[in-house]
């Protein structure tokens, strides 16, 4: 019996090996895919406010053939300003489905929170990403070029009635005194929702917005002034309880009040020097360029804490301009990084001490010259600077 019992198991040994020895299929491998390539039903999109809830815009875009489910296929939309090669894009994810749409609101949005202004179109750009649901394997589709405007929406917040924004408060120069000096604290308005102010404020003070100077009826403020970081900008209302709280350090900042999105933001100020007064100066002027410059036709009018403007002023056509914050004084002027900028002489950006006069109009007429200090730019190739705008009468 012990014979029989080792044969059967020196049997089942080399079975086992004779087993062990045959080879093993390979495991299986997966498509690594195809591009896909993307379309869109549209390529302008400039929606109005009434069809918020419709259909902006469908993509759809070919089967990347990966090998597993489809309804495992992961799609990654993602849309930007053109240029930007997808660096600050919004994105939607899609599984499953080869095609996704998106609202004029959902578009609306994604303009908005680029910063792109109401009705004006702008070059976006649309791709998409497929891949496994897992991200491998990922295949970047085509790009598609847009044209796409921002239609206008209700403001979080209703602008004021008077068109106008006073800054009040301890943490400003004039304190709680009504009415506020102007024009050093009245805000500048930059658009139908946006207002913008420089300020020199105190530390560790309060304020509050005024529609009407001298009024202490109807105010701008905040619900509860110990949130965190509200000094430097937050959520605000109309008539609500507390203060907004001023910045911690004293120093020039920068206060835009945004109705549109019911915020507001306080910045230290990085734009150029502010200055009392402004003359401009130059051989496009009937003054030429003889400092002191003849006022008050060579000098600009104060409108409130950050814009400047001669009405109208003449001419010549095909010379150049300086700014000046001292009449008689050529030690500091504001000028234009370099003048040879297509269409300048219309108007653009400006720096304090830059390199360059400013180019003056083609056309000799009278013109009416605006300044506003509070409106930057960070793709300008000077720092600091400001906007200029030269229009015909």
């Amino acid at each position: 019996m012990r014979r029989i019992f080792h044969l059967f198991s020196i049997t089942a040994v080399i079975a086992l090996l004779i087993t062990a020895c045959n080879k093993v299929g390979d495991l299986p491998q997966y498509s690594n895919g195809t591009t896909p390539t993307l379309s869109s039903s549209v390529t302008t999109i400039a929606s109005i406010a009434a069809d918020s809830s419709k259909t902006a815009v469908t993509f759809s875009w070919t089967n990347p053939k990966y090998a597993t489910d489809s309804a495992n296929y992961k799609y990654v939309i993602q849309i930007d300003s053109a240029g930007r090669n997808f660096t600050k894009a919004v994105s939607k994810t899609v599984m499953g489905a080869m095609s996704a749409t998106y609202t004029a609101k959902e578009i609306n949005d994604i303009l908005l929170g680029f910063g792109f202004k109401f009705n004006t179109p702008y070059d976006v750009d649309v791709r998409m990403i497929s891949s496994y649901g897992n991200n491998n394997e990922q295949h970047i589709a085509n790009t598609i070029k847009f044209k796409m405007t921002a239609y206008v929406t209700p403001p979080k917040i209703a602008p004021p009635a008077s068109k106008r924004l006073f800054l009040v408060g301890s943490a400003t120069a004039g304190g709680w005194g009504n009415p506020v000096p102007t024009p050093t604290q009245e805000f500048g308005k930059i658009d139908s929702v946006t207002y913008v102010g420089v300020f020199t404020l105190s530390a560790a003070g309060e304020y509050v917005v005024l529609p009407v100077n001298g009024d202490w009826s109807n105010k701008y403020s905040v619900a509860d002034k110990n949130v965190t970081g509200l000094n430097a900008g937050g959520n605000f209302g109309f008539n609500l309880n507390d203060n907004i709280p001023g910045p911690a350090a004293a120093g020039t900042y920068k206060i835009t009040i945004d109705f549109q999105s019911g915020r507001f933001t306080c910045v230290p100020y990085a734009g150029p020097l502010l200055p009392t007064n402004l003359f401009i100066v130059g051989d496009a002027t009937n003054g030429g360029w003889n400092n002191p410059v003849p006022i008050p036709s060579q000098q600009f009018t104060r409108l409130n804490s950050v814009q400047f403007e001669i009405p109208s002023l003449a001419i010549t056509a095909g010379k150049e301009y300086l700014l000046l914050p001292v009449n008689g004084d050529w030690t500091n002027k504001y000028g234009v990084p370099s003048k040879t900028l297509t269409g300048l002489s219309a108007g653009g950006f400006f720096g304090y001490n830059a390199a360059d006069n400013f180019p003056g109009p083609a056309v000799a007429g009278n013109y009416k010259i605006e300044l506003n200090f509070g409106i930057q730019d960070p793709t300008i190739p000077v720092t600091p600077k400001a906007w200029f705008k030269t229009t015909k009468l």
